[in-house]
């Protein structure tokens, strides 16, 4: 791996260049070196620390520790990629380039588009500059998680709030986690009867999938959790504790906290809704199989920023970096492409300290567990389930799916 940040690159000339060098860039570049190692490719991406996100949920709860969730970007880096840390500003596909932030022309042969989603923190009205004090928080940010740990233990009595916006977003479980491991650690200090638990959400119910329902909805009850559905967050002001939130027929309510988790709206990123790839709402336009552009042959996502109604999430990434390597080895050696993503995600719900019900399902909500029912029944909350998320899956992910390493998740399986 080489590093290139200065003018140099201006004019260079890759198999492949791609876009992001987060979770679904890296694992898509890994795999393709894994098929074809003489391919020349570029990872762009300004960030110099890489995240491990799905820990995040773990840290708010006081499992894991911030600093295990964070390598720097220069490590992961597969061999023989060069990494151009710089942001890309614009995508000229008719011309086969990306244009950086410093001006520089970097060409490609194959283009993959894997640069994530935009947290919109700008998007809830007072929000950023209460971030990190006056109990709000959000387990969607690195140094806010360890914050949502601090208002977690204490807190003994008061109100909590927890809020989850319009969809797409990242890891839709999320923001109901976070819910459920602050009460577990409530209800084990003896404190949960003292605390009034509100759950607002913009959609119209609990979870995407309804045969995971049943068991979420169990916990919702012991944990009293008050629902509110249709209800999305509009404006903070944390210094006065209030949070205000507008129904589907545009009501507004005011209500008050002691604990506000947030979980901001989320949008694809300017250059790529500029980029005259995206569709109406902005995301990146793909074949939901293929994730072959739909207005070029030599363009491809991977990761959260595409139109695909998978959920976004980490395990999605993984089917669909070896999906989007092998058919771009297909098209490069004059085949149709083969790999198809059926939309596999994977939520694991962190129903209390212990226990996960561990929702896998593909396009149209179809489930799809790894582990047959009698040694994991994903409907229900299970101990396995919290030994993969908590012991398993780091590992999986730093020495598996980022080396090109495709353990359950090549093309087919």
């Amino acid at each position: 791996m080489s590093t290139i940040n200065d003018r140099t690159v201006d004019g260079a000339r890759y198999d492949v260049v791609v876009v992001g060098a987060g979770s679904a860039g890296i694992a898509t570049a890994a795999s393709l070196l894994k098929r074809k190692r003489d391919l020349r490719i570029a990872l762009v991406d300004p960030s110099k620390d890489h995240y491990y996100q799905p820990g995040w949920t773990m840290v708010g709860g006081g499992v894991f520790d911030a600093q295990t969730t964070v390598r720097n970007t220069v490590d992961l880096i597969p061999s023989g990629c060069d990494w151009i840390q710089q942001r890309v500003t614009v995508i000229q596909a008719d011309d086969n380039a990306v244009t950086l932030a410093d001006g520089a022309r970097v060409y490609y042969q194959h283009l993959v588009i894997a640069p994530g989603l935009v947290l919109n923190w700008q998007g809830i009205e007072g929000l950023e500059g209460t971030l990190g004090r006056n109990g709000v928080t959000s387990n969607y940010r690195f140094d806010l998680a360890p914050y949502t740990w601090e208002l977690v233990r204490t807190l003994r009595a008061g109100k909590a709030i927890f809020t989850q916006p319009a969809m797409p977003i990242k890891c839709a479980g999320a923001p109901q986690k976070a819910m459920y491991l602050s009460a577990s650690h409530w209800r084990k200090n003896g404190c949960l009867a003292n605390i009034d638990i509100e759950f607002y959400n913009s959609g119209g119910v609990l979870f995407g999938v309804q045969d995971y329902v049943p068991a979420l909805m169990s916990y919702v009850d012991k944990y009293g959790v008050d629902l509110k559905f249709t209800q999305t967050l509009t404006k903070v002001d944390g210094d006065a504790k209030r949070a205000w939130f507008k129904d589907a027929d545009g009501h507004v309510t005011e209500t008050e906290f002691d604990f506000l988790h947030v979980c901001p709206p989320q949008i694809a990123p300017a250059f790529i809704q500029e980029s005259g790839l995206s569709d109406t709402a902005g995301w990146l336009e793909v074949d939901s199989a293929s994730l072959r552009s739909v207005k070029f042959d030599n363009v491809w996502g991977a990761g959260d920023v595409m139109n695909t109604t998978n959920a976004k999430t980490m395990a999605a990434a993984r089917k669909q970096a070896p999906v989007v390597a092998q058919n771009i080895v297909d098209v490069m050696n004059d085949r149709a492409p083969s790999a198809v993503y059926d939309g596999y995600g994977s939520c694991p719900l962190t129903v209390e300290h212990g226990k996960i019900v561990l929702a896998e399902f593909t396009y149209g909500g179809k489930l799809a567990p790894t582990f047959p029912t009698w040694l994991n029944d994903g409907t229900k909350p299970t101990k396995l389930a919290w030994t993969l998320k908590a012991s398993i899956l780091p590992a999986v992910y730093w020495q598996g799916m980022l080396k090109g390493r495709e353990w359950f998740a090549g093309p087919g399986q």
